[in-house]
């Protein structure tokens, strides 16, 4: 058995909102909607070798019949975070900072990696990173 992909899938009370940080912040295509046509219930969007699946928290408690536990999840807040590795994060860096809610600005850290992190619409953090 092999493991060959993750893919983080996150949840948002307003996927439209989703979509434009990451799309027009952090520089995603929008790649399918489901449906095709607004309102969307869900997204999946890639940058590179980078993808984010982005899906309505109404409609997919409702598509998993509530299940237990599924009506607790806290959009955002659940400690779940993305660490994208990058290239040229300076320049990502000198494009993003001005758009997004900086979490922790641009620095090198101990373990040999320069990262920035900001927080997406929903609080999500999303941590850039690239090997010096």
């Amino acid at each position: 058995m092999k493991f060959t992909e993750s893919t983080p899938n996150l949840f948002t009370n307003d996927l439209d909102r989703s979509v434009v940080f990451y799309r027009d912040v952090l520089g995603f295509t929008v790649v399918t909607t489901v449906p095709d046509a607004r309102p969307f219930v869900f997204a999946l969007l890639q940058r590179d070798e980078v993808t984010v699946y982005v899906n309505d928290m109404a409609n997919a408690a409702q598509e998993m019949h509530d299940k237990p536990g599924m009506t607790s999840v806290v959009v955002g807040r659940s400690g779940v975070t993305l660490f994208v590795h990058v290239e040229g994060i300076d320049a990502l860096w000198d494009t993003v900072r001005s758009q997004a809610p900086v979490v922790m600005p641009l620095k090198d850290q101990w373990y040999g990696m320069t990262e920035f992190s900001v927080a997406d619409p929903d609080g999500y953090i999303v941590t850039f990173a690239e090997r010096k």
